[in-house]
């Protein structure tokens, strides 16, 4: 039996490789487990250790921020004034994606799950605007209302309904940045997407994406990210659960939108 896998910052207690000594931080895969066996080495990344907190290295400026960095900047092909909308706007992902895109001169929706995120989205994070969309019984009315001229890019990390929806509201050479498909995650048996003839009509451009496809503009993104960070013109949500023992409900609760931010589990103190 191995244990889950999952992106996370570990401190070397013993290593065989001159790159990596006792003590020194690291960022990468490792198990869901107090110590990890990690033979991959060419996959971790050395942390420099400065004010920036730990945990940021697994959200921030980890998977999840450079998610967000790659998919906004390399698929979405973004041009200053257009209008933006991010789905799962308070998420891991979603957050850093609204912030890039009012740093870069976009007019900014999101789309969260309760009226408290939505209050973060929109006196927090700098958004434009944001719904709850539990609260719209017409996500397509919903758009309308957000983009009475259309949606120059989604950033999808839904799927489903409001995928839908965004179809109808794109405008023409419209891009959809395909991140997550979360509302299908919990279906036994997938369900086709509608209103797909807009691809054609508007010629929009859907494409979906792996970060692990940018890494050489990681160190780009590195010094962006860091650099807006220590400026305070971008701030990072957290939902910090305490002891490994908290991992498997803190996973669960991802698929009902328990968390607020990002989602981290503290195995130890440093």
């Amino acid at each position: 039996m191995k244990a889950i896998q999952g992106f996370g910052v570990s401190k070397v207690v013993d290593s065989d490789d001159p790159d990596f000594k006792p003590g020194d931080l690291v960022s990468g895969l490792t198990g869901w487990e107090e110590f990890s066996l990690m033979r991959k080495h060419e996959q971790l990344r050395r942390i420099q250790q400065d004010d920036i907190p730990l945990s940021y290295h697994v959200g921030l400026l980890g998977m999840a921020g450079f998610t967000a960095y790659a998919g906004f900047y390399e698929v979405c092909s973004p041009e200053i004034g257009e209008k933006v909308f991010v789905s799962a706007a308070s998420g891991a992902v979603g957050q850093l994606v609204g912030q890039l895109a009012k740093l870069h001169g976009c007019y900014v929706v999101g789309s969260a799950g309760t009226s408290q995120k939505v209050d973060i989205l929109k006196n927090k994070l700098g958004f434009d605007q944001a719904f709850n969309y539990k609260e719209e019984p017409d996500l397509n009315a919903a758009l309308k209302r957000y983009f009475p001229e259309g949606i120059d890019i989604y950033f999808d990390n839904v799927g489903g309904d409001m995928l839908e929806a965004a179809l109808l509201n794109m405008r023409i050479h419209g891009r959809i940045a395909v991140c997550g498909m979360v509302s299908s995650n919990s279906l036994s048996v997938s369900k086709g997407i509608h209103n797909l003839f807009s691809l054609i009509a508007k010629r929009i451009r859907m494409q979906g994406f792996l970060q692990s496809d940018y890494l050489h503009l990681y160190p780009r993104f590195f010094e962006n990210v860091v650099s807006n960070y220590k400026q305070g013109k971008i701030v990072y949500i957290e939902d910090m659960s305490e002891g490994l023992e908290s991992a498997p409900a803190a996973l669960v609760g991802l698929f009902s939108g328990k968390n607020v931010g990002k989602q981290v589990i503290r195995v130890a103190r440093e």
